[in-house]
């Protein structure tokens, strides 16, 4: 299944992000709903809570006093600790649950408000933040919520930066206009992104993308730091490196929009354990592709890889799997680096690339300049 991180600040329109996704078949894991579950009237959690923090936490129905348990938990660290080991647990044993009673073809949507805050992005296939202006979401929350304007701008504050999220997102959906809009923006991405992401990652399919030589692109290098935290979640400890490589990590290099990442294993085993983890979470296998080209004066040895390629629609990528110390593994280092390092050679792989661009195979018009300065990039 498709697993989609959903969040944006107190105000900016998640809710009608969330609404929309579920009208569009859509299975909504809504964080702050499980949280008030497992603390209802009843329930073990509230038990432990009121043997944690006492009675006085207790309206006279029974049920939860938030704020009077807010007062107590948020004291010092301590208690906001033995606050967080008490309800995360259960949180997650029922969005655990809730996850795998879903349908084998589902796009999960993981309703958290906090999900930047708390690093939960890289867990998700795709990320989707709804963005509406400061000075909105304050209107919002005192005309609708009646929340007095200084907590408002607390809350605001308190939370994720504008810039925080950019850097998050996958799906930038902006709110600062109508609702209507908003939702055509939701029905775009579902139609055009999430749907087809679900089907390729359930037929381990990656997607097809035939991209151009364009112009930097300075959205990048953001790109290339998500994928890799999502694979380094996806690849646990059998990935020793992830890092961006290629000519989009490049700045001010032109490249064709597909993103390059290395995921450096110990060894020819690793590259086939992590396989099936990549392939899972959204990066299937292409099996056709084993090994890169030895560059001049070398063999054979050295140069053997798994490639792996996104489901994703929206962003192509491609996923080199490489032993640590290998040829092939320094190289895609090396020549990242002395690019970066070195604004001639920059400028003279750009016309390289020019020139590959309008011939009918754009790696292979490449090849030969490849192997000319090979020997003088790696220090022979």
């Amino acid at each position: 299944m498709l697993r989609v991180g959903l969040t944006g600040g107190i105000g900016a329109g998640k809710s009608t992000v969330s609404k929309v996704l579920d009208e569009l078949g859509a299975v909504i894991i809504d964080a702050d709903q499980i949280a008030r579950e497992v603390v209802a009237p009843g329930t073990a959690g509230l038990r432990r809570l009121v043997a944690a923090f006492g009675s006085e936490i207790l309206l006279g129905d029974g049920s939860l006093n938030r704020p009077a348990l807010a007062a107590k938990a948020f004291k010092d660290d301590e208690s906001r600790l033995k606050l967080n080991s008490i309800v995360h647990p259960l949180v997650g044993r029922r969005t655990a649950e809730l996850s795998e009673s879903a349908p084998e073809n589902a796009i999960l949507v993981h309703d958290i408000p906090l999900l930047i805050e708390n690093g939960i992005g890289p867990t998700c296939n795709l990320v989707m933040v709804v963005h509406a202006e400061t000075e909105q979401r304050v209107q919002r929350l005192t005309r609708l919520r009646g929340m007095p304007e200084e907590d408002a701008r607390a809350r605001i504050a308190a939370q994720a930066t504008d810039e925080e999220r950019r850097l998050a997102a996958d799906i930038w959906l902006d709110n600062t206009r109508s609702e209507q809009q908003l939702a055509a923006q939701v029905r775009d991405a579902w139609t055009s992104r999430l749907v087809p992401f679900e089907e390729n990652v359930r037929m381990r399919r990656a997607a097809t993308a035939q991209p151009e030589l364009c112009s930097p692109d300075a959205s990048w290098a953001a790109v290339g730091a998500r994928l890799v935290k999502r694979l380094q979640f996806l690849a646990g400890g059998l990935a020793q490196r992830v890092e961006h490589i290629g000519s989009t990590a490049v700045p001010e290099l032109p490249a064709r929009d597909v993103i390059d990442l290395q995921v450096s294993v110990e060894s020819t085993v690793a590259a086939d354990e992590i396989a099936p983890l990549l392939e899972a979470g959204g990066f299937p296998r292409r099996t056709d592709i084993t090994s890169d080209n030895p560059r001049a004066g070398s063999g054979p040895e050295g140069w053997e890889k798994r490639l792996h390629a996104s489901a994703d629609p929206g962003q192509p990528a491609h996923v080199h799997v490489r032993v640590t110390g290998s040829l092939g593994e320094r190289y895609a280092i090396v020549f990242r680096d002395w690019l970066r390092s070195d604004a001639a050679a920059r400028a003279e792989y750009a016309g390289i690339k020019q020139r590959a661009a309008v011939s009918p195979d754009y790696s292979d018009a490449k090849e030969q300049w490849f192997d000319a300065v090979y020997s003088r990039m790696m220090g022979n």
